[in-house]
């Protein structure tokens, strides 16, 4: 896998290096927001290790930046900023993981393992039903031609099921492919979501299979 760790702290990036490079992915670093988007374009890497606290552009606006213009890297927060607010933050613009400094090398080499694991999701490129039309590229819903606000793990459930091509996606794979776990905080979480999403775009984009978990539209 190719990897791109973005931080200012010098030795930090060499400590990362070193760990994720005995793991044989490709490693390449940046120090800040601006490098590490002329890297993401040169590299296209498939995941992303990402402090929150650059120089220029933080790393919550990287992340913000990279999810609104369509990228499907992977992307692990790693950062001093432990509060619950900013974790829900990254996790609402975009992020997949998130880690907290100070950390210990293995849980970071564990957590670049695990996203790894996770493969691409072959989704259509759009979704229409009645006033709704959702526009997996750009990321974008509309609902009677009005933009509709969709976080990025909203985003992430609605993909996994325009994938499953009208099959019914249970709630276990779900939460597997998002979450990396099944339990009941991520399942609550989950029913969460799944709440917004109708309230935004209407009842019935996202149907209830019961005994079966969730489905995209009338499939």
């Amino acid at each position: 896998m190719r990897v791109l760790v973005v931080d200012d702290d010098l030795e930090l990036l060499e400590l990362v290096e070193r760990a994720l490079g005995r793991d044989k992915h490709e490693v390449y670093t940046a120090t800040s927001a601006e490098q590490a988007l002329e890297e993401m374009a040169r590299r296209q890497p498939d995941i992303l290790v990402l402090d929150l606290g650059l120089p220029g552009a933080s790393g919550e606006e990287l992340c913000r930046t990279l999810r609104h213009g369509g990228s499907r890297a992977l992307i692990l927060i790693l950062t001093a900023q432990s509060a619950v607010a900013s974790r829900v933050r990254c996790l609402d613009e975009g992020a997949d993981d998130y880690l907290p400094k100070p950390f210990a090398v293995a849980e970071l080499r564990a957590r670049v393992r695990a996203l790894s694991r996770r493969t691409p999701v072959a989704r259509p490129e759009t979704f229409t039903q009645g006033s709704v039309r959702l526009d997996f590229v750009t990321r974008r819903a509309f609902v009677s031609e009005v933009e509709a606000p969709i976080t990025a793990r909203e985003w992430a459930i609605l993909e996994i099921l325009a994938a499953s091509r009208g099959r019914a996606v249970p709630r276990s794979e779900l939460l597997g492919k998002i979450w990396g776990q099944d339990d009941d905080a991520s399942a609550a979480s989950l029913e969460v979501l799944v709440g917004r999403i109708r309230r935004k775009l209407g009842g019935e984009v996202v149907r209830t299979v019961r005994g079966r978990g969730y489905s995209l539209g009338d499939g």
